[in-house]
């Protein structure tokens, strides 16, 4: 075995899915027994057999994995408990594993997966998709891109046939709960940890918080960046329909028409709602200049991004 084969087959073990009670499989996927594979490159010691040596190693990294999302999803955490909540880490990340080099994007797909795994979650499923939901829109509005926003001449110059476009850190949801209550009461009552040797206490602070009663009904939520902090807003549904077109590339005055289609509401009432759409989303710097390219493909000075 050489060096490269050495680090493939050691990775291989290494990010292998534990078993539901957190050891080290007993058995790898082509029938051949793991204490034999290990013993084949690591010696063991006067107190660890190989297997066990191992084991340590294929343990901290699904501690690693599973603590980052929990980081993530603290609020999910909450609602599920540390036990059913570790169970469905472990599912999910059986099935996505990490493809990047960040720990940032291990739980992208989490919110569409959890939505097709029912029995995960119980009769609270529902409710933890859309809890989900706003905490990844929480992570792509933290570090998403900034685009520069447009001026009020840039305003000045728009038809009803002129498109916008809006910030990339602007998130758009429409729930089915009232989720943004529990995801705050969550993050208020855990502290930003900044030492990685404390994941332990933040997960059982985020399991033991208080979490308010909410009851169905829609929600529409504008999750976005504002002088680098993360702000959740309720919108109305003509609200969201509109910025939600406006994001797809419709034209304004065809976004304005489907937001309002079948609405009971007066012509007048309508305009006066739009009229206050549009300044709010413009007071708070969600509609941009587009991304300005050269011909090699480079980004010009047509957008900015924030680091932290």
């Amino acid at each position: 075995m050489n060096l490269l084969e050495l680090q493939r087959r050691m990775s291989q073990d290494v990010m292998r899915p534990l078993t539901p009670d957190f050891a080290m499989q007993a058995m790898a996927e082509q029938g051949l027994p793991m204490d034999e594979i290990a013993a084949d490159y690591i010696k063991p010691n006067s107190l660890l057999t190989s297997f066990e040596r191992l084991e340590i190693y294929n343990r901290q990294y699904w501690f690693r994995v599973v603590a980052a999302v929990s980081e993530d999803f603290p609020a999910l955490h909450a609602i599920l408990g540390e036990e059913k909540f570790d169970a469905l880490v472990l599912a999910y990340l059986r099935e996505n594993p990490s493809r990047s080099f960040s720990l940032r994007n291990l739980g992208e797909r989490l919110p569409d997966w959890l939505a097709s795994y029912p029995e995960l979650a119980g009769p609270q499923h529902p409710l933890t998709v859309d809890v989900a939901r706003l905490e990844w829109a929480y992570i792509e509005a933290f570090d998403g891109g900034s685009h520069i926003p447009l001026g009020w001449q840039d305003f000045a110059d728009l038809g009803t046939d002129s498109t916008l476009h809006l910030q990339p850190h602007l998130q758009l949801l429409d729930l089915q709960y009232p989720v943004d209550e529990i995801v705050l009461a969550v993050r208020k009552s855990t502290p930003v940890i900044d030492i990685v040797s404390n994941a332990v206490s933040e997960r059982r602070q985020a399991s033991e918080v208080a979490l308010p009663e909410v009851t169905r009904c829609n929600v529409y939520l504008a999750v976005h960046r504002f002088e680098d902090s993360v702000y959740y807003r309720r919108i109305d549904r003509e609200e969201f329909l509109l910025l939600a077109d406006l994001r797809d590339g419709d034209s304004i005055s065809t976004a304005i028409m489907r937001a309002f289609e079948g609405s009971k509401l007066a012509l007048e009432l309508q305009a006066a709602r739009v009229q206050d759409y549009f300044a709010h989303a413009a007071e708070l710097g969600w509609f941009c200049l587009p991304k300005i390219a050269d011909a090699k493909g480079v980004e010009l000075s047509g957008t900015y991004t924030h680091f932290y």
